[in-house]
C-alpha cells in the first residue's frame, strides 16, 4: 500500500511520541538501576544520569549479605507461586460453574458478586474476620483473601461460554462428569486466559506490601516489598550497613571509604525486588492479547 505524504508525516510524528512516552517511561527504572551500580558518596554529589560514573556491586553485596532481605525475597516468592496457583485454579472452578446452564439463581449469583467488586466491608471488618479466624502471623493471611477473583472470574466465565456446546454435550454422551469436563476439556483450552490472569495476578501478589503491614508482625514472615518499603521509610538502611555478615574488616573499610549510602542501598533493594517479576513478561506476551480481550467478545 502507497503512502501519501500526510500518511507519512503522521506515521513520523506517531513514532517520535511512542520513543519519547517509551524514554519517559523506562527512564526512572533505568536511572534506579544506575545508582544501585554506583558509589553511594559519588551518588551525593549528583550528575548520574544514564550511567554510573564510579561503578561498583558493594551495594548488592550488603543487600545479599542481609538474612532478612533473603527471608523476605523467599516468602514473596513461596507467596507468589502458591497464592497464583490457588487463584487460578479456584477462580477457574468457580467461573466454570458460574457459565453453566440451568444453575439454578444464577443471576443473583452474580449480581452478588459484581457488588463486591464496588463495595466491600472495608478495612476494620476485614481486620476483625482475619482475627477471629486466627489467621494473624500466618502465611494463610497472605494468600486466602485473594485467593478468588470476581474480575477474574467474570474472564473466566466469558471465555468458557465461548466455547462450543458440542464439547460438553459429546464429553457427557462419553460418561463425563463435570469434573472431568472442566479440568480435561475446558481448562486446556483456556491456555491464553490462564497465562494472562496467572501473570496478573502474580504481579499483584508480588508488589502486595499493604496486607502484610496490617496482618504480619512476625519478621519472618514479611515479604520483600513490604520490607523494602520498611527500608525506603526508616533507618533500616543504617541496619543492613551493619549486619553484613560479621565481616568487620571489610565493614570498617567500606565505611571510610563511604562507599554505600542509605539512597544507594535503597536502589539495590528495589531492583532485586523488581527485576524477577519484570523477567517473568517476555515469556507471556504472547498470550496478552488474546487473553485480554476474551471478556469483551461475549457476555
Amino acid at each position: 500500500m502507497l503512502l501519501t505524504r500526510s500518511d507519512r508525516v503522521m506515521q513520523t510524528v506517531i513514532y517520535i511520541l511512542l520513543i519519547v512516552l517509551g524514554l519517559v517511561t523506562l527512564y526512572p527504572f533505568w536511572n534506579t538501576l544506575v545508582i544501585s551500580f554506583n558509589v553511594g558518596a559519588d551518588t551525593a554529589i549528583g550528575g548520574v544520569t544514564f550511567w554510573p560514573r564510579e561503578f561498583t556491586l558493594e551495594n548488592y553485596n550488603v543487600v545479599f549479605r542481609d538474612a532478612r532481605l533473603l527471608q523476605a525475597f523467599s516468602i514473596s516468592v513461596l507467596r507468589t507461586l502458591s497464592g497464583t496457583l490457588l487463584s487460578i485454579v479456584f477462580t477457574s472452578i468457580f467461573a466454570y460453574g458460574m457459565s453453566r446452564k440451568g444453575v439454578v439463581g444464577k443471576k443473583y449469583y452474580m449480581f452478588f458478586c459484581l457488588v463486591t467488586m464496588y463495595f466491600s466491608g472495608g478495612l476494620i471488618p476485614s481486620f476483625l474476620l482475619l482475627r477471629s479466624l486466627g489467621m494473624m502471623d500466618t502465611f494463610l493471611v497472605l494468600i486466602v483473601p485473594g485467593i478468588i477473583s470476581v474480575w477474574n472470574m467474570i474472564i473466566f466465565r466469558t471465555f468458557f461460554m465461548g466455547l462450543p456446546d458440542g464439547l460438553e454435550e459429546s464429553a457427557k454422551m462419553d460418561g463425563a462428569g463435570h469434573w472431568r469436563i472442566y479440568s480435561r476439556i475446558y481448562l486446556p483450552l483456556s491456555g491464553p486466559v490462564v497465562a494472562t490472569l496467572s501473570l496478573f495476578t502474580a504481579v499483584w501478589l508480588w508488589n502486595d506490601w499493604f496486607t502484610a503491614t496490617i496482618y504480619i508482625n512476625d519478621a519472618k514472615l514479611v515479604p520483600i516489598q513490604t520490607l523494602m518499603n520498611q527500608i525506603l521509610n526508616s533507618s533500616m538502611a543504617e541496619q543492613m550497613l551493619q549486619a553484613t555478615g560479621g565481616n568487620a574488616a571489610a565493614q570498617n573499610a567500606l565505611n571510610r571509604q563511604q562507599s554505600i549510602t542509605s539512597r544507594s542501598l535503597s536502589m539495590a533493594t528495589m531492583m532485586v525486588a523488581t527485576l524477577p517479576i519484570v523477567m517473568v513478561y517476555p515469556f507471556v506476551q504472547k498470550y496478552f492479547v488474546k487473553g485480554v480481550l476474551v471478556g469483551s467478545l461475549k457476555e
